[in-house]
């Protein structure tokens, strides 16, 4: 059974930083494409960022230069680093990970930016 966990939102005032991580079980990480996507009120989810197994990475521009995606394959997980945070970057934050018969979701982790 794959499983996606993810941490590290939380409450934080503009210009602060934070990391997101994502854990997988039931599932190698190594060969997948991952990526955050989010989704504010009232928005579709967008998404963030992606990064395939080869380590090529695409940024929505609205985060590019602010939000860094890694992998790390020892420990099955997914990283964002979000620095510059800004009050529109507030959104739950969803770990996704695709294979080729299926694509799986995490519950998502709140990150709020306060002005």
């Amino acid at each position: 059974q794959v499983q996606l966990e993810e941490s590290g939102g939380g409450l934080v005032q503009a210009g602060e930083s934070l990391r997101l991580s994502c854990a997988a079980s039931g599932i190698l990480t190594t060969l997948r494409t991952m990526g955050w996507y989010r989704q504010a009120p009232g928005k579709q989810r967008e998404l963030a960022a992606t990064m395939t197994p080869s380590g090529v990475t695409i940024y929505a521009d609205s985060v590019k230069g602010r939000f860094t995606i890694s992998r790390d394959g020892a420990k099955n997980t997914m990283y964002l680093q979000m620095d510059s945070l800004k009050p529109e970057d507030t959104a739950v934050y969803y770990c996704n990970l695709k294979t080729i018969f299926r694509e799986y979701w995490g519950q998502g982790t709140q990150v709020t930016v306060s002005s």
